[in-house]
C-alpha cells in the first residue's frame, strides 16, 4: 500500500531533527489547515506531512486510528532516509491518539530492545574475561546494533493536539455523526464522496489500546497536549485524563478560544508549539534519556 507524503525543509539544512505531522480524520497532506501548520512549524524544524490509508492520495482504507500507526511509522521510516535522527510525532484529532499509541509502543519496543543489548553485553563480557579491553568493545557493538535497527533515529518529542481520551466517545453531536458515518454503509458512502475519505466496513478486532491507557508508557519522552475550551468534538475531560494518566512527563496547554484539531489551531498556537518542540530537542541534546532497567 503506497502512502503520499511531504518533505517541508526548515530553517537551517543539514540538521538531524524533524517533526513528522499527522493529520485527523477526512483531512490530508494537501488540505489547506495541515498546509498552514507544516508552514509554521517549518520555520523552527523540517516537516514531514503525509496523508494516512484511506486519504487523499494513498492506498487502503481508514481504521480510524487502529492501523495508522503502521502509517505513522512508515512516515518516520521516509524522515530517517532523509537524514532525520530525532523525530518528533505530532497530529490532530485521530492523528493525535495515533501519535500516542505509536509512542508509547516505541518506548516498550526500545526499552526491551535495550534489555536484550543488555543481556548480550554480559554474556559477551563473560566469554571475552581475560581479553584485555574486549568487553569495552563488545558494549560499544551491542549499543550501535541498537540504534542500527531503527535506523539510528528515535522519538525525542510528543506533541498531541484535540485527540480523544478513550475510544467510542459520542457524547457530542459532532462524534454522533461520525460514528454514524464511520459504522454505517450510508455514512461510508457519505465520507467517501462528500469527504474523499475511503473507510473499512470491518470493526476493530481487538479492540487497540486507548490513548489513555497508551500515555503513561510515553514517559520519559517528552509529552506536550494542546486542547481548545471550544472543541465541539470532544470536551476538557478527555486531555485532563490524558494530563492525568501520563503524570508529570506531561504538559497540557487547554487553549482558550480553539475549537478542533489542525482546522482551529490558531498560527500562535502553532508557534509557541514550535518553540516547545525546540526547547525539547535541546534537553535532548543536553543529556541523553537513561536506559530503561
Amino acid at each position: 500500500m503506497a502512502l503520499e507524503a511531504a518533505h517541508h525543509p526548515g530553517p537551517e539544512p543539514g540538521g538531524d531533527l524533524a517533526v513528522v505531522l499527522a493529520h485527523g480524520f477526512t483531512g490530508a497532506l494537501d488540505r489547506p489547515h495541515l498546509r498552514r501548520a507544516a508552514g509554521v512549524l517549518s520555520r523552527y524544524a523540517p516537516v514531514i506531512t503525509f496523508s494516512f490509508r484511506g486519504h487523499g492520495g494513498s492506498g487502503g482504507r481508514s481504521t480510524v486510528g487502529d492501523r495508522e500507526v503502521l502509517d505513522l511509522e512508515a512516515a518516520i521510516a521516509w524522515a530517517r532516509e532523509l537524514g532525520y535522527r530525532r523525530i518528533v510525532s505530532m497530529g490532530f484529532s485521530m492523528g493525535g491518539s495515533v501519535v500516542l499509541r505509536h509512542a508509547a509502543l516505541e518506548r516498550e519496543r526500545r526499552a526491551g530492545e535495550l534489555r536484550d543489548e543488555g543481556e548480550q553485553r554480559d554474556q559477551g563480557a563473560e566469554g571475552a574475561q581475560g581479553a584485555e579491553g574486549d568487553q569495552g568493545r563488545a558494549g560499544h557493538r551491542g549499543h550501535e546494533g541498537c540504534e542500527g535497527r531503527a535506523g539510528g533515529a528515535r522519538i525525542v518529542a510528543v506533541v498531541s493536539v484535540s485527540a480523544p481520551a478513550r475510544w467510542f466517545y459520542r457524547g457530542t453531536a459532532p462524534m454522533r455523526r461520525l460514528h454514524w458515518m464511520v459504522l454505517r454503509p450510508e455514512g461510508r458512502i457519505v465520507g467517501r464522496l462528500g469527504f474523499g475519505t475511503r473507510i473499512h466496513s470491518r470493526h476493530w478486532d481487538p479492540v487497540p489500546p486507548s490513548p489513555v491507557e497508551s500515555v503513561p508508557h510515553i514517559a520519559p519522552t517528552p509529552l506536550l497536549l494542546v486542547h481548545g475550551d471550544r472543541d465541539p468534538y470532544f470536551p476538557l475531560d478527555h486531555p485532563r485524563m490524558l494530563a492525568a494518566a501520563a503524570g508529570a512527563n506531561a504538559e497540557l496547554w487547554v487553549e482558550p478560544g480553539m475549537g478542533h484539531a489542525e482546522n482551529a489551531a490558531p498560527d500562535a498556537t502553532l508557534a509557541r508549539v514550535g518553540e516547545w518542540i525546540l526547547r525539547a530537542a535541546a534537553r535532548d541534546r543536553d543529556g541523553p534519556e537513561p536506559e530503561p532497567k
